[in-house]
């Protein structure tokens, strides 16, 4: 059987119609959700970006041990697991961040990969000059400095839909899907980094859901990384602005649904529908500062605005006809799914489940966790979802084979230390974040109860202490059973239990 996975970058749940009423067309993501499973409780795992990609490629949680960074040594590949079960293996993607030199060792285990150059800050052409650019670049330096210029140094000269990225990349796919060899199965990764920021879309979808011409009012870009900023940032922005930030969000959600709909199309022209199972989903959310004190991105606190994100598949001998299923499953899963639907064993030490027994009429898991590296940590068991920040005041450690290039500490310890993993490696003590880098609910414990309040508004900590104390405990067996090292349970006040 042929394997479509398709990423489509900071997805948000709530921005398409398979989920439920939504402010934005998404003709096609509907026209897929319709023949497909839908899974109503997937949930991220390590966030954001490459954190989520090394569990699909590897089968295993990482966040627990190290942030963003290459692949292990010790990893799996998913990849190069196909590619043994007699699959030819392609990537198409404009996700940048794979050729960088903190993200190295995902895409060398693919057979072929088509890169779509140029999104975000990607080092692709020479920097024009800071002076004389156009008023909406100079709204985006205002608050990420640097990243205005280099995106439009990128970009200066698209002036068509099709020069943009969801078009190249959708395309690409279909043009790999033409020229794949066919006497063997295949298994094609396309990913579209967008609906990433920036904001930037081009007509008809700028003026779809607001006014295309106030990008020369307002950002396209808001920050969100450095807490400070994006403090002062919502202090200064007006309820307008934040309306305006959503409608290009949209507009990016249409633009790439749009262009997905091309590669169902090929699907069709080829009867792959038959032979092919196909999995679209994301790695995270984007949360749009819709939620008071709280702004955009990702960040911890990780509500289900983020949180709970997208996943639908088509199996062509298990009819979904857009039914959704509640197990609860996580992005780690997505390793074991894909090689079960290829017929592939999966290595021993991962810790990855396929949702395929789901489909087939299973439940799905007893509880999922999920966070950041060195941030708090969440774990929900479908019903009720606990939130526990970390004692910032403990230390913790870094562990991997190599020295992260997003870590400048000095390694000091090495040892074994990751179970079931027999290359040495490297214990970096971290520097624990300023005070300045953090929001007030970065320290709040909160405990919500999902289905009688799905915003998530209402803290029931104090009120539910029973709950609370249930919850933490099987925050603590979930983490355990996952791996992971003596500190991290000081430092979120767990009990390591029984895995």
């Amino acid at each position: 059987m042929n394997i479509l996975l398709v990423l489509i970058d900071s997805l948000n749940r709530r921005a398409i119609s398979p989920y439920g009423p939504s402010p934005f067309a998404t003709p096609n993501l509907q026209r897929f959700a319709d023949r497909a499973f839908r899974f109503d409780n997937h949930f991220v795992g390590s966030l954001p970006c490459m954190p989520a990609r090394r569990e699909i490629f590897s089968g295993n949680m990482g966040f627990q041990w190290r942030p963003w960074g290459p692949l292990e040594p010790f990893d799996a590949r998913l990849p190069r697991l196909l590619e043994r079960a007699g699959y030819q293996t392609g990537i198409v993607t404009d996700h940048y961040h794979y050729w960088e030199e903190s993200a190295n060792g995902y895409i060398q285990s693919f057979d072929s990969a088509e890169f779509i150059r140029g999104h975000e800050l990607d080092f692709w052409k020479p920097l024009l000059p800071a002076r004389g650019l156009p008023e909406w670049v100079a709204l985006v330096e205002k608050w990420r400095p640097g990243y205005g210029q280099r995106y439009f140094s990128n970009v200066a000269d698209f002036r068509r839909e099709e020069d943009f990225f969801p078009a190249k990349v959708m395309t690409a796919a279909c043009d790999w899907l033409k020229a794949r060899r066919q006497e063997a199965p295949f298994f094609l990764q396309v990913e579209s980094f967008d609906v990433h920021e920036p904001f930037d879309a081009p007509e008809p979808y700028a003026s779809m859901y607001g006014k295309a011409e106030d990008r020369n009012r307002f950002t396209l870009w808001p920050p969100y990384q450095d807490a400070a900023r994006q403090a002062d940032f919502l202090a200064q922005s007006s309820p307008e602005e934040l309306a305006f930030i959503r409608s290009q969000y949209g507009a990016k959600v249409t633009m790439v649904d749009h262009w997905f709909g091309t590669l169902l199309d090929e699907l069709d022209r080829q009867d792959l529908w038959r032979d092919t199972m196909v999995i679209v989903t994301t790695d995270h959310g984007h949360d749009l500062a819709d939620r008071p004190g709280h702004g955009f991105g990702k960040q911890f606190p990780h509500f289900d605005s983020h949180a709970n994100i997208p996943l639908m598949i088509w199996h062509p001998d298990l009819a979904g006809s857009g039914n959704g299923l509640a197990g609860l499953t996580t992005t780690m899963d997505l390793f074991a799914t894909i090689l079960d639907g290829a017929g592939a064993p999966q290595p021993p030490g991962t810790r990855s489940r396929s949702v395929l027994p789901q489909m087939r009429g299973a439940g799905g898991r007893d509880a999922v966790i999920y966070g950041i590296f060195e941030q708090g940590l969440c774990c929900t068991d479908g019903e009720w979802t606990l939130i526990q920040p970390p004692d910032r005041t403990r230390p913790i450690y870094a562990y991997s084979t190599m020295v992260p290039t997003t870590i400048t500490d000095k390694a000091i310890g090495h040892g074994l230390y990751i179970p079931e993993v027999a290359i040495p490696q490297w214990q970096i003590p971290v520097t624990a974040d300023k005070p300045t880098d953090r929001r007030p609910q970065d320290s709040e414990v909160m405990l919500f109860h999902r289905a009688s309040d799905p915003g998530q508004t209402e803290n029931l900590v104090l009120r539910e202490p029973a709950q609370a104390d249930r919850m933490r405990a099987l925050m603590g067996r979930t983490l355990a059973a996952q791996g992971a090292p003596d500190e991290l349970f000081a430092r979120l006040g767990l009990d390591r239990g029984q895995a």
